[in-house]
């Protein structure tokens, strides 16, 4: 069975463990390697689950500890050149990934890793490059968008086919508009290639689920423009405006900034 684990959601820090009985995928490395380890300990888990990571784009809170990762376990880093080189270039990140272990992605392009089917896509936002990843594994199917400015007509026929959705829900608009943050930096939130806000993260998911969409959790909530609460609130509104009804028609939970998941089955 297909498994997954929230390590962090959000600017402190983002990562995700997609793992089967002999394989795993960690998605962005934005956490320290002595938390991860903790957290991998806690769950019964050990680092050598995992097999290769997946980067979705080269900002800090993605990144920071994918050189460290790569040095410590010999791991392959899978991202699309261009985050590669971002990856390079920003300073956040002391221990570059060693070459030999770089592996580049090209969106729209389905690659087979151990037990997972992959197909990066492209998400706008305003890093060197941003993919989303829908993976296959194990009967099942999961997609992670993150960091969205937008959603794309691709974005969007990718949340058609999930089973399993994790979704940007960063910002409540009001909430941004009425906040401290300087106006150059509200600009570059609601613009097309900064974050998604809570209604259209909601309007995304109802355009476009499928039948078998079984759970959603919301992800990179801002901790100055949003609240869990809120964000949660806020779709199931626009949701139910749909006809869909959160707990009976689909699952809907928010993932917390700086505190684990549980482990979700996710089954067939």
């Amino acid at each position: 069975m297909l498994k997954f684990i929230s390590f962090g959601s959000g600017s402190s820090g983002n990562c995700y463990f997609l793992y089967t009985e002999k394989d795993g995928l960690l998605i962005d490395v934005g956490i320290g390697i002595r938390t991860l380890k903790k957290h991998f300990r806690d769950f019964g888990l050990t680092l050598p689950q995992i097999h290769r990571v997946l980067i979705t784009h080269d900002h800090a809170d993605h990144i920071k500890s994918v050189g460290s990762i790569n040095h410590d376990f010999h791991l392959p880093v899978y991202a699309t050149a261009t985050v590669h080189q971002g990856i390079d270039r920003n300073y956040c990140v002391t221990r570059k990934v060693n070459i030999a272990d770089r592996h580049i992605l090209t969106p729209g392009e389905t690659v087979q890793l151990g037990d997972f089917t992959v197909t990066p896509f492209t998400v706008p936002h305003d890093s060197s490059d941003n993919v989303g990843y829908f993976i296959e594994a194990s009967g099942t199917n999961f997609c992670l968008i993150t960091d969205a400015g937008t959603v794309t007509e691709e974005m969007a026929q990718y949340i058609s086919k999930a089973y399993y959705l994790v979704i940007e829900a960063n910002h409540d608009v009001e909430m941004l508009q009425q906040g401290p943050y300087p106006e150059h930096l509200k600009v570059r939130i609601v613009s097309g290639t900064g974050h998604l806000n809570n209604k259209a993260c909601a309007e995304a998911i109802a355009q476009n689920m499928n039948e078998h969409l079984r759970h959603v959790w919301l992800c990179h909530l801002s901790e100055e423009n949003n609240h869990p609460e809120l964000a949660r609130k806020t779709i199931e509104s626009v949701l139910r405006s749909y006809g869909i009804a959160v707990g009976k028609d689909l699952q809907l939970e928010v993932l917390k900034r700086t505190v684990p998941t549980g482990i979700f089955d996710l089954a067939e």
